[in-house]
């Protein structure tokens, strides 16, 4: 099975995905959002990963940027942002419930590595 991306969908590895999460309790400028990612997922995003995942959010009308604050400038999520942060959060649940359901049949291995006989 191929998975292919979807613009303006992050997937679950893309920076993306873990910045619309820190938004969903309202605005941050980006240090805010750094400190988020780095508490809830122990990953730290460089500036670049930063400032391009913003980018790439702001223009597929995922999140807003706000007027500045001083130096700073808060990001907030759009309802278009949340609609598709759900879709994806509610992606990932199925497949971990899948996962869990093959890994009480003992499948786990053989299907996330593909090594099963047939």
């Amino acid at each position: 099975m191929r998975i292919v991306k979807q613009p303006g969908r992050p997937s679950w590895r893309d920076p993306g995905l873990l910045v619309l999460t820190t938004l969903i309790e309202g605005p941050r400028h980006g240090y805010s959002i750094v400190q988020e990612v780095r508490k809830q997922a122990g990953i730290n995003l460089g500036p670049g990963t930063l400032y391009g995942a913003l980018s790439r959010l702001e223009a597929y009308g995922l999140v807003d940027g706000l007027p500045a604050e001083g130096r700073r400038r808060p990001y907030r999520l759009t309802e278009k942002g949340r609609q598709t942060l759900e879709a994806q959060l509610d992606s990932m649940a199925r497949f971990l419930r899948i996962n869990g359901h093959l890994q009480e049949r003992g499948l786990h291995h053989t299907f996330l590595t593909g090594t099963g006989g047939g």
